[in-house]
Parts: C-alpha cells; structure tokens; sequence
C-alpha cells in the first residue's frame, strides 16, 4: 500500500528546531515504577541519532500511561536516561510539557542537543478520554494548549509514533496543520510490514490471539478471515475461553462469573457467528490449567466445569496441537500472550507458544505491548522476523480501519513539499 508521507531523510537539518512526536510509552514495574522493557525507546534510536547527528535542535514529546491505566501515568525522566545511553549522548528532561519553563528550555537548546518535554497525557485534551468526549476536527485542535505553545518555537514536525497512530489526539494529529511534517524510520517499517501481512502474506497464514485485551483480538478477527489474510486462527488466554463457550463449553461458575464482571460475555455471540461462518478455520484450546493447592492443575475441555477455580493457561495437549500448526505455517501472526506468564505456575502456554514461533521457518511478527515483553522473557527476539511496537494501532490496521496518524500526515504533505 502506497502512502503519500514524506520521509524524515527528506529533510536539511541544519539549523532547523525539531519536534519530534515518539511513543516510548513503557510497562513498569508496579512497584519500583521502573521501565522493565525498553523496547520502544529502542526502536525510536535510529530516527534521532540522524536527526541530531545533522545538527538539528530535538524536542521530543511522548506520553507514559492514560487514564484507563492510571498507575502508569509516570514522568519520562527515566526515559530521557535510558535514550541517552542508548545514542552517547545526553537526552535533557523537563517535568514540564509546554509551559513557560519548557519553552525555555527548547528556546536554549544548541545544535545536535535533545530534550524530553513533560508527559503530553498530564494535559487532558491529550488523555484518550478527551477523544470520545470532544469532537475536533484536527485544524480545530491547532487551538489547543498544547500546539499553541509550542508551534511558534519548530521549524518541522518529525512523527515517529506509528504505534499511537489510532490516537485522535493534539499531539499525533494537530502539528501537521502548521508545521511542515515528516514521518520516522519506524514509522515506515511497522506500516510496511503490517501491510504485508494484510495483504500479501504467504501461505498458510497462522494468527496467535491471546491476552486480556479481547476486544483486540476480536476487533480484527472477523476481517483476517473474511478476507482470507488468516487461514487459521489459534485462541488461547480469555479469547480461547470465550470462544469455547461459543461452542457450548461451561467453564465453572467461578470463570463465568469473571468473564460477567469484565463484560467478556458479551463476546459469546460474535464468537458464535465466526465458528459457523469459517468451520475448521477457528482452534480452540483441548486443555486449561488453573491453581489447586499451590500447584499447576491442567484439566481437559470434555472435564468441564468445575467450580471454584480461573483458568490461567492452555494445557500441554494444546500447546502440542498448535505447535504442529505453527510449524508449517508461511506467515505467523502473534498478539496476547496465551496465559498469566507472570505467575511461574502458568507460563508454561505463553513461553512454550513463543519458543515455536522463533523456532518455526514462516515469517513470524509479534506485536502489542503484552506481547513483546513476554516474548523478550523467553526467546531471543532476532529470532522473530519483526517485533511491532503497536498495540492497538496494529488491531486497528488490521481491521482495515484508516488510522488517524496516516490521514493527518497524509492530508498535509504539501506543506513540506513546499519546502524542501
């Protein structure tokens, strides 16, 4: 799929004030409130090492956290440390997004210097609430706090946040509209492959859906097969439950209530309508395991219910039944880890899954947060063919849904023709 974006390489830096939009968005550890992935910061490298290495004066601006996931609404200063380390060169960090000390800190920056502005989600016309509560078109949006006050101060927009690129937010969608923008190398690589997989995968074409997040997995399911990307689809984690009850499987009172309490119910009958219009094409886990006595329990699907327990992983006849799937597939798909790999007693899907995927010829890609870093726990991630940073801008490109961030940059291309 062609895309009318420009490229960051496109660009003379020299002299030139950049802004540059990262998602370097990061899992913490619940206690310490220390990045234990740094994945993203990672990838966001190579797209400012050339953007500083031509003299340019960086600013980045990023989000960590939202408000559906308070406890990880943190200030970037970590961050700032880890991509210093990570480029050998000093990343400076204010606790200020775009108020009058930030402003002087990017009016003091030299050349080949960088600063991370304060976390854009403590502003709430940037939280993901504010999208579905305000409607504002993205020229309506240049009156925001936020692009009022740090327009004037760039000469061009650098947008290196594919993986936010669903987000219809100031930050991703609004400094196209006044300054002259450009996309990062990342950018181009994650839309490239996500492409692919939509549209020329090679064949069989296996997609690995797990996690909590089940409206991810069933935000794109009913496209990939409907459109014939997937040829089979491997459920595990709540997916996998919810897609057992389509066919008729009670797991327990105490399941079902927690499927009630999180509204996964609601998922039943969608569930049913995939297994009836796609026989043969939906797997479904032939064992669960669950906790009885500080021990890992795996009991068979025809053994259900059974009261009084959750299930937390796939068992060891569905580990090796959708091993032989995956081995002989052209292209692998992978989103949600297949069980609660944080506990010992039931990481045995998710570690077991990945180590077949890294260890199978197809051409394998893993994305979403949750995803990436369990897969990082227990393989060697060169052993994947791609590592996509994007959660739920890849749920949204796989649907075939338009992604706010390619319209915005698209829709104002001119703007930096004009100048180059």
């Amino acid at each position: 799929m062609e895309i009318n974006i420009h490229s960051y390489q496109e660009i003379s830096y020299e002299d030139k004030t950049v802004l540059i939009r990262l998602d370097i968005n990061s899992p913490l550890d619940p206690e310490t409130k220390k990045i234990t992935s740094s994945t993203r910061l990672q990838r966001s490298v190579p797209t400012l090492k050339y953007i500083l290495e031509q003299g340019a004066k960086v600013a980045i601006i990023a989000h960590q956290g939202d408000t559906l996931d308070y406890h990880n609404l943190y200030p970037l200063a970590e961050h700032a440390e880890i991509l210093s380390d990570l480029l050998k060169t000093k990343v400076d960090y204010i606790d200020d997004v775009c108020g009058p000390a930030a402003i002087k800190a990017v009016k003091n920056l030299k050349a080949g210097e960088a600063i991370i502005l304060g976390n854009v989600r403590y502003l709430t016309e940037e939280v993901s609430v504010f999208e579905t509560v305000v409607s504002l078109t993205p020229q309506q949006m240049t009156d925001t706090w936020l692009v009022r006050q740090l327009s004037p101060l760039f000469d061009v927009y650098i947008n290196e946040a594919f993986s936010a690129a669903h987000r219809y937010c100031p930050s991703m969608v609004a400094f196209q509209e006044v300054l002259p923008s450009a996309a990062g190398e990342l950018f181009f690589q994650e839309y490239s492959v996500l492409s692919n997989v939509l549209h020329n995968a090679k064949k069989p074409s296996v997609f690995v859906l797990g996690g909590a997040k089940i409206s991810d997995a069933f935000g794109m399911m009913e496209q990939v097969l409907a459109n014939g990307t997937a040829d089979k689809i491997l459920t595990t984690g709540v997916v996998g439950m919810v897609m057992l009850m389509a066919k008729g499987v009670e797991p327990g009172k105490q399941y079902s209530a927690f499927l009630k309490d999180k509204d996964f119910l609601q998922f039943v009958e969608p569930a049913k309508k995939y297994l009836s219009e796609y026989p043969g094409q939906i797997e479904v886990p032939l064992d669960v395991a669950y906790e009885k006595d500080g021990a890992r329990v795996e009991i068979a699907i025809d053994d259900l219910p059974i009261d009084d327990v959750s299930f937390l992983d796939i068992g060891e006849k569905t580990i090796e039944h959708y091993g032989s799937i995956i081995e002989t597939a052209g292209t692998l798909f992978c989103n949600g880890p297949a069980g609660v790999y944080e506990d010992k007693l039931f990481e045995l899907g998710t570690r077991s899954i990945m180590e077949k995927v890294a260890a199978a010829p197809g051409f394998s890609v893993i994305g979403g947060g949750d995803s990436v870093q369990a897969a990082g726990k227990y393989i060697d991630l060169n052993d994947i063919s791609y590592v996509c940073t994007a959660g739920g801008a890849m749920v949204r490109f796989m649907t075939g849904e338009p992604l706010a961030l390619v319209k915005a940059m698209e829709a104002n291309s001119d703007k930096l023709a004009a100048i180059l």
